[in-house]
């Protein structure tokens, strides 16, 4: 893990054109530090030569904007960013080869090979228009394959930096703890995102060259046009990333708790196979909606005419209520933290 990460320099100067103009606009304080000081954001101040004048931070939003481009870069520059996304790129192409061949004799899927159908949802139509591989990769891909791949980044942001050694050096940066909290949870959605874009263009891709395109009948049986189509695919597509939210504050806040990147990521992919194998048993169907996964595929219901958007709304705001209890704990617990590490 450690080797993946590039020296802290490489953090420095991407961000010091900010750091130079803060430095500029400080002026010196009249407290002395003494030893046991904390900063506004927690972090323990060091004297200097036993008594020396401490310089207030108060970082800019260039340097606020410096951080997460630094954060950001330094996550898709990683071997392991690069190889999940190559991973996920793969499923919608594995469908859709899969699809081509079982249907190729010009029967549907699931025609002869004992499987009676079952599949990702949308999987039935995808030899009618190719842009229901759209649908079904993510379909495909939601449950397991994408919050894992959040789960990883998630569980590592904090962590990682831990247990490589980096984070006392980060905080030594005029960035303050949450700022730093604030650039980690930004750039894990940004990667919500990007990977979600990624299986969905893909798919269009895959679908493009092996099926026929043209107008979409929808769910409900409304027949729609092909751009009707791609602007609710792309709408499907926002859905699925804004499902992640709430997955990606429970990673961050796992992050805080450990100087163990591995122990991290670990915790938050159990924690997620733990929450859909609850959400499987009928037994326990009490606690099924507050559960993050529980509305995941409700992205279906914007494939229909009228729209349903009662269960969208609801899992949106359960992500919002996800983001609000275990962004604010990790906060608390990240400002409240010896840094040892």
């Amino acid at each position: 893990m450690a080797t993946e990460r590039p020296r802290d320099a490489v953090r420095v100067a991407a961000a010091q054109p900010a750091r130079e103009a803060d430095r500029r606009q400080a002026e010196p304080s009249p407290r002395v530090t003494r030893r046991g000081d904390r900063d506004e954001d927690g972090l323990a101040v060091v004297p200097r030569g036993g008594g020396a004048a401490a310089l207030p931070r108060h970082p800019s939003a260039l340097w606020s904007l410096a951080l997460f481009r630094s954060e950001l870069g330094i996550t898709f520059r990683r071997w392991r960013t690069l190889a999940l996304l190559a991973v996920l790129a793969a499923v919608p192409i594995l469908v859709g080869i899969a699809v081509k061949i079982e249907t190729s004799d010009g029967g549907t899927v699931g025609d002869g090979g004992g499987s009676n159908g079952e599949g990702p949802a949308f999987l039935t139509q995808v030899t009618n228009n190719g842009i229901f591989l759209v649908f079904a990769s993510l379909a495909a891909t939601l449950p397991v394959f994408l919050p894992m791949a959040i789960g990883v980044i998630a569980g590592d942001s904090i962590a990682g930096e831990a247990s490589a050694g980096t984070l006392r050096y980060l905080l030594v940066a005029p960035a303050g703890r949450t700022r730093l909290l604030l650039a980690k949870y930004a750039t894990t959605l940004t990667f919500c995102l990007v990977a979600t874009l990624t299986v969905a263009l893909v798919a269009l891709g895959v679908g493009t060259i092996l099926f026929p395109l043209g107008d979409v009948t929808l769910i409900s049986g409304t027949r729609i046009t092909f751009a009707e189509a791609m602007v609710r695919a792309a709408a499907v597509g926002g859905v699925v990333a804004l499902s992640l939210v709430g997955m990606a504050a429970v990673g961050l806040f796992i992050s805080t708790l450990t100087n163990s990147g591995i122990a991290a990521m670990a915790a938050t992919v159990g924690l997620l196979i733990t929450v859909q194998i609850l959400d499987s048993i009928p037994q326990l169907h009490v606690i099924h909606p507050y559960l993050f996964s529980h509305y995941w595929l409700s992205f279906a219901d914007l494939l229909r005419d009228p729209i349903y958007w009662d269960e969208i709304i609801k899992n949106l705001g359960l992500q919002g209520l996800y983001l609000a209890v275990f962004g604010s704990a990790a906060w608390a617990r990240f400002t409240a933290r010896d840094i040892t590490a």
